[in-house]
């Protein structure tokens, strides 16, 4: 059980594998007025970085569950080098199934919510793990402005146009669930530059020193194509990440 290779070969060393600066990361952390003590559950957790900076950063402790060996590898490095691995725990699995042994303070799902089939699923499955009156983070792209063709769509690693909601249809499905939104911190092109861009030198660096791998020939296609999608992706498609307390 692991992501295929392919995935941990673009990602390189990036700590942060969504379109969030870390430096938006902690204005995140400092938004939702994490107090020390407390303790988060971090669903697809990547690799560690929400985690591990919190941790040293707000004095919580917690757990994050990733289906890549080689994420929760890097996790634990990370936790050793910012001087927490006595407070956070990283498990290798399938986070789709997985819920903490006691209620936490925060249960988050960052950028992964096909681990419950959409977000009304990862609300479901998150919520088995928070502790009444607690607090959900979901991180989810969503439309800045309707595409409007297919090209688009495809670009913005979508097959339809109904595969992510505007912001606004976005927030009406988190009511819907019974949730209030409290907080959010989003993206802007330039955070999604700095998660698209980095791939293309590490995947051109890579292809640079395996020019026979089986993966080079689909590397070569994607460094060709994805600058393009990316200048739709960046002015089509926003991301966030957000708050969410029970009504």
């Amino acid at each position: 059980m692991d992501l295929p290779r392919h995935h941990t070969i673009r990602d390189g060393d990036q700590r942060i594998v969504n379109p969030f600066t870390a430096e938006k990361l902690a204005v995140l952390g400092r938004a939702i007025r994490l107090r020390p003590g407390g303790t988060l559950l971090d669903l697809a957790s990547g690799r560690g970085e929400l985690l591990c900076t919190w941790a040293r950063d707000h004095h919580i402790s917690g757990t994050g569950v990733d289906l890549s060996t080689v994420a929760v590898e890097m996790s634990r490095r990370r936790a050793d080098e910012l001087g927490v691995s006595d407070r956070v725990t990283f498990v290798h699995g399938d986070a789709g199934g997985y819920v903490a042994d006691r209620p936490v303070d925060v249960a988050a799902c960052i950028g992964a919510t096909w681990i419950g089939d959409g977000v009304n699923g990862t609300i479901e499955l998150l919520e088995r793990s928070l502790r009444p009156g607690g607090m959900l983070l979901i991180g989810e792209p969503y439309w800045r402005l309707d595409p409007p063709d297919q090209e688009t769509v495809e670009a913005c690693h979508a097959q339809h146009r109904d595969d992510f909601d505007d912001l606004a249809g976005l927030v009406r499905r988190f009511q819907r669930q019974g949730w209030d939104v409290v907080e959010w911190v989003l993206a802007d092109p330039d955070s999604w530059d700095r998660y698209s861009a980095p791939h293309w030198l590490t995947i051109r660096r890579w292809l640079d020193e395996n020019p026979d791998d089986e993966l080079a020939g689909a590397f070569r296609d994607e460094l060709t194509g994805d600058p393009l999608r990316h200048v739709l992706r960046r002015e089509f498609l926003g991301w966030g990440v957000f708050a969410l307390l029970k009504r």
